[in-house]
């Protein structure tokens, strides 16, 4: 099997290796070999094919982001002309138009391989709910896949497709993503349309990527990002969370982790020699681990099967489960069918509850750049989970099923292999709207610890990503009336600004006491022949207020780039060279709080 991440297909393609019929025919023939597997409830047929393969053949590859890149779509996410069953043949129905993220998708060229299996109505973590089948492990079949969108992960993993769509409410782009050696990414809420799904909870849902690595994520959300105004959860992107700004993140890193009372690995010690194998090597990188109370983000998790938000899994299937309620599977029955009980007062207790864990889990987010917890703390055997399927089920959920309640996003990443050789990864989880910081986390997390793609034997070569840093937050030096303590420190403290650092520039700077006052204010200037070291703060600002703060700067003062004794440049107080006219020097002094000392 060639490798078939988006970067080495579109190679392919470029040299003339392959085509993307020849892609699509060796898929057909390798799926085959994974029958076994039931991956697929539909895989197109030639015919079916040859329509997106005719609209390509005049289209120069440098054209489309995904030119003919083969892509899997779960099964309750409409393909034009093709049922959708959500894993349920009673509730079937053929779509005319194509959901619009999938649109989207085949509009940059990509190719839909066919329809996924899934536990039905997405309700599940494990992949053993479906009539069509239970969906095996891509790297040992006795195992779950993990599910709800069990075909999607193992599609790819196999190597049948080079990235597909999963959905998510509780985890089920992140589980099954881990146990197959994939990138998971579950974008934040309303970010990716909703438009043409069939939702579990469709105040919760979103759609799901799985792709081979970050990089191939990050794309493939490029393409299938944007608002619709058909889809009243859909919300704008921010300019922080652009494409633009993914790569490997770079500088100091905080993870916020779990601590060892609150771990929970259900009798795996694969997995929980797995997890602290990861943290060691992160840990040895250079990354900072700090502890965070678990139990707001379980008290959220649990709201969302023990709580009322089960009566939209009724809601979105009402007509089916009233009228034919013996064409759900059991264990989806017992779990919908109560939904339809809960009272409007349940909901608006667990609001309010939810509202307040909001508040309780987004503390500790301030001091961290995310949180990183294990994807699963447990792989189970079909077997096993056939035993006890809710229990276990549940299980499965511990470290995921926070994430939609709390409108968080995340990104699961391999990170290891067990010693019997099944894959392992851990989820980096932060705030809505955080999905290029958590992808380009997961790529630094890639080049430390780098694996093979989906069940390829081959790690991959070494890629050069651009390096980008936090860009909710910007850091900027002061050196007079805004250090900590001062008169105009306010301007600061009340945008939310945080003290990280108390540093100096390099020895390149000049100090000057500028007439006027109060406040009184320095003036820095750049002299490389004459200049000192100059005490600094170093505050992180949110990039949101950071406008409105250089707003109100008076001349001559203005905001530049100055160089700090470490060789880093930072956004920092800067003066017009008029502005020293009448001033009085103190560059000797070191710093402006030994000037106002003396004064």
């Amino acid at each position: 099997m060639k490798s078939m991440t988006i970067t080495a297909l579109r190679e392919a393609y470029l040299s003339n290796k392959t085509t993307p019929a020849d892609v699509l025919a060796d898929i057909r023939e390798r799926s085959k070999k994974y029958a076994d597997h039931n991956i697929w409830i539909h895989a197109l047929s030639d015919t079916e094919l040859q329509p997106y393969l005719e609209r390509l053949e005049h289209k120069p590859i440098d054209s489309l982001p995904l030119w003919g890149i083969p892509f899997a779509v779960k099964d309750n996410i409409d393909l034009a002309q093709v049922p959708t069953t959500a894993g349920c043949e009673a509730f079937a129905y053929t779509p005319q138009d194509n959901a619009k993220v999938v649109q989207q998708l085949i509009d940059a060229g990509a190719i839909p391989v066919g329809k996924t299996n899934l536990d039905q109505f997405a309700t599940g973590l494990n992949g053993t709910r479906s009539p069509f089948g239970e969906c095996h492990n891509a790297f040992n079949p006795d195992y779950i896949s993990g599910g709800s969108s069990s075909g999607s992960a193992v599609a790819v993993a196999l190597g049948l497709a080079s990235f597909s769509l999963g959905t998510d409410t509780a985890g089920s782009g992140r589980v099954p993503a881990c146990f197959n050696n994939l990138v998971g990414l579950k974008p934040s809420r309303g970010l990716l349309s909703a438009t043409g799904l069939v939702p579990a909870c469709r105040s919760l849902d979103c759609i799901s990527i799985f792709a081979l690595n970050s990089s191939d994520a990050n794309a493939v959300l490029a393409c299938a990002e944007g608002y619709d105004a058909a889809d009243g959860y859909s919300r704008e992107n921010t300019y922080s969370n652009r494409a633009r700004h993914f790569g490997e993140r770079t500088g100091p890193l905080t993870f916020g982790v779990i601590p060892e009372a609150q771990l929970k690995f259900f009798g795996d010690k694969g997995y929980e020699s797995a997890y602290r194998k990861t943290l060691d090597v992160l840990k040895n990188a250079g990354i900072t681990l700090k502890e965070i109370d678990y139990a707001p983000f379980d008290e959220a998790a649990r709201l969302l099967y023990e709580g009322p938000w089960v009566s939209e899994r009724y809601i979105a299937i009402e007509e089916l489960i009233t009228t034919n309620p013996d064409a759900l599977l059991p264990v989806i029955r017992t779990i919908i069918e109560p939904g339809g009980e809960p009272k409007a007062v349940d909901l608006f207790r667990a609001e309010y509850r939810l509202e307040a864990l909001k508040r309780i889990c987004a503390a500790p987010l301030e001091d961290i750049d995310c949180v990183l917890t294990p994807t699963a703390g447990r792989l189970f055997t079909i077997a096993e989970l056939l035993e006890e399927p809710i229990k276990r089920n549940s299980e499965l959920g511990y470290y995921t099923n926070f994430m939609n309640l709390l409108d968080m996003a995340s990104v699961a990443v391999p990170t290891t292999f067990t010693d019997d050789g099944l894959p392992f990864g851990v989820t980096l989880a932060g705030p809505a709207l955080s999905d290029r910081a958590l992808l380009s986390i997961a790529q630094r997390i890639q080049s430390i610890i780098p694996l093979p793609y989906g069940i390829e034997k081959t790690t991959p070569e070494a890629n050069s990503y651009a390096p980008v840093s936090d860009q909710n937050y910007i850091d900027v030096a002061v050196c007079g009336a805004h250090l900590d303590g001062l008169p105009l420190n306010w301007q600061l403290t009340e945008r939310g600004a945080r003290l990280t650092e108390s540093t100096t520039t390099s020895a390149s700077y000049r100090m000057y006491a500028l007439a006027g006052g109060p406040p009184f204010r320095p003036g820095l200037i750049r002299d490389t022949e004459q200049g000192a070291e100059i005490q600094v703060e170093i505050w992180r600002v949110p990039a949101a207020e950071f406008g409105s703060f250089v707003a109100n700067i008076p001349a001559p003062l203005g905001i530049g780039k100055v160089e700090l004794a470490d060789g880093r440049w930072v956004s920092s107080f800067i003066c017009e060279p008029y502005g020293i006219e009448g001033a009085k020097e103190i560059t000797e002094l070191g710093g402006w709080r030994r000037y106002m000392a003396e004064r």
